[in-house]
């Protein structure tokens, strides 16, 4: 994985291991490759980045694969009582160009049969459209388009759903943005809610009134507390082109005006602020985390809370001991988050040591308060001199019993993919995973791109690795 902002995500998964910790510490199966649907050469730069799985033995991921003609086109894999079916195309809406390049950006189920997928594709015209696919009663529609709130762009339009979330069967939710007919054209966010199985009218989701004319709005991710108790969050640009978190709530499906983050004290006045991840709460309670410019303009931790639906200023988390004096936080803007309860979290992204590595970190919240960063230990064999990549993907079942995703190089220069397990509220040493026959390396493409942990000692990963000189295929791994 290339350890930079621009990097493609490398995640992990583990290889089976004893622990003195018993039970409390999952052992994974070797990994297995994905099966694909028929005449695919594989997976697009590894992209197989979403996965759910509602119940142990029943999961869902989508992503891509290239067909006969290198083509890139939606794949959904499902499986069912611990099989994998046969994987399934997602054909693109009616209207779509004659190569669609449909990608899926997210999904969520909110029970066994009860999911959706959203993303974008391109249609005749050449322009890009919002796109939900939606599994009801374990069967699935077809893709749909999406329509666009009053007064979208009719032409040069560019237009994505990147988050969805299910809080119960046949309600979801899903945020993205589109293009505002105008000049100057502005990119603005929106919403669409499914009730009781049908998605209804989008609702724009305006910047703050201090945007720039041309905002540059994003909305990456949406998470929700129960039916019409939703948090989504985002980034957006003022007039004098300063970018600023934002938080925007929909209570009792009324979704209210954008609110600006208020970054932690020692933010510079241009401080650059990134809402990367979400988790929410049955109580209602949301957490987000991202990074932000100190005084000094380096790049730091942060992470705010939301109780009673009043969202507190950011708060600074100290980098890793050893950190640069710029650490350059980064959280990959996947998975970087999970939380077993409103105060009980964890997270983790790449940072700067000293020595000017790359390394990966993890952070934890233990009844409210969050501990400073800590490097996560990289297994025996590890290069000691390369860029090692960071935490993409988390899943915490229980408190203080957490999963994450990362990367490495060996000593041989070849990223390689590992998981780290957390048990009783001690992260232990990264294991590597054996990938299945024919690989030797994640790339800078691959690796893990999900974790899903139904319960403390059944999860599943999903991700891709290189099957040839610039092939990459997927891979799919659960515990044992």
């Amino acid at each position: 994985m290339r350890p930079a902002r621009w990097s493609p995500l490398v995640v992990a998964t583990l290889l089976a291991w004893s622990s003195p910790l018993g039970a409390a510490v999952p052992a994974w199966a070797r990994a297995t490759r994905a099966a694909l649907p028929a005449g695919a050469t594989g997976v697009p730069q590894g992209y197989l980045p979403t996965l759910a799985c509602p119940a142990v033995g029943a999961c869902v991921a989508a992503g891509l694969y290239a067909d006969a003609h290198q083509t890139p086109r939606g794949l959904l894999l499902v499986e069912s009582a611990g099989r994998w079916a046969a994987p399934r195309t997602i054909a693109a809406p009616a209207g779509a160009a004659a190569s669609p390049g449909l990608t899926p950006n997210a999904l969520a189920c909110a029970a066994v049969g009860s999911c959706a997928v959203v993303g974008a594709y391109q249609a005749s015209g050449g322009i890009t459209l919002p796109f939900a696919l939606t599994e009801a009663g374990g069967r699935w529609t077809p893709a749909r388009t999406v329509p666009l709130p009053a007064g979208a762009a009719s032409t040069g339009q560019v237009a994505q759903l990147r988050g969805v979330a299910c809080p119960a069967p046949g309600a979801c939710v899903a945020v993205g943005t589109y293009v505002a007919a105008g000049t100057p054209a502005a990119t603005v966010g929106f919403a669409v809610t499914q009730v009781g199985g049908v998605w209804g009218a989008p609702v724009s989701l305006p910047a703050p009134p201090d945007a720039n004319l041309a905002s540059v709005l994003g909305i990456p991710q949406v998470a929700c507390s129960a039916v019409g108790h939703c948090v989504a969050i985002g980034t957006y640009l003022d007039t004098d082109n300063v970018q600023h978190g934002l938080v925007l709530s929909d209570v009792g499906g009324r979704w209210g005006p954008a609110q600006p983050v208020t970054p932690p004290p020692d933010a510079s006045l241009y401080a650059h602020v990134t809402l990367s991840a979400l988790a929410c709460s049955a109580d209602g309670s949301c957490t987000a985390v991202g990074t932000y410019y100190d005084h000094a303009g380096t790049t730091q931790l942060l992470a705010l809370e939301s109780r009673g639906g009043r969202w507190s200023p950011a708060v600074a988390i100290p980098a890793p001991a050893g950190a640069a004096r710029d650490p350059r936080a980064f959280y990959y803007g996947y998975v970087d988050l999970a939380c077993s309860s409103a105060t009980t979290c964890a997270a983790g992204g790449q940072y700067v040591d000293a020595a000017g590595r790359y390394q990966g970190f993890l952070l934890d919240e233990t009844g409210g308060v969050w501990s400073r960063a800590t490097r996560l230990t990289l297994p025996r064999g590890a290069s000691q001199v390369g860029r090692n990549g960071g935490v993409v993907a988390l899943a915490c079942p229980a408190a203080g019993s957490c999963r994450a995703g990362a990367a490495y190089l060996d000593a041989a220069g070849r990223y390689q993919a590992l998981v780290l397990s957390q048990a009783h509220g001690r992260w232990l040493a990264g294991q590597s995973v054996v990938l299945p026959a024919g690989g030797a390396s994640v790339g800078v493409d691959g690796g893990v791109y999900a974790l899903a942990c139904p319960s403390v000692t059944s999860c599943t990963a999903v991700g891709s690795y290189l099957a040839g000189a610039t092939t990459y295929q997927g891979f799919l791994v659960a515990t044992t």
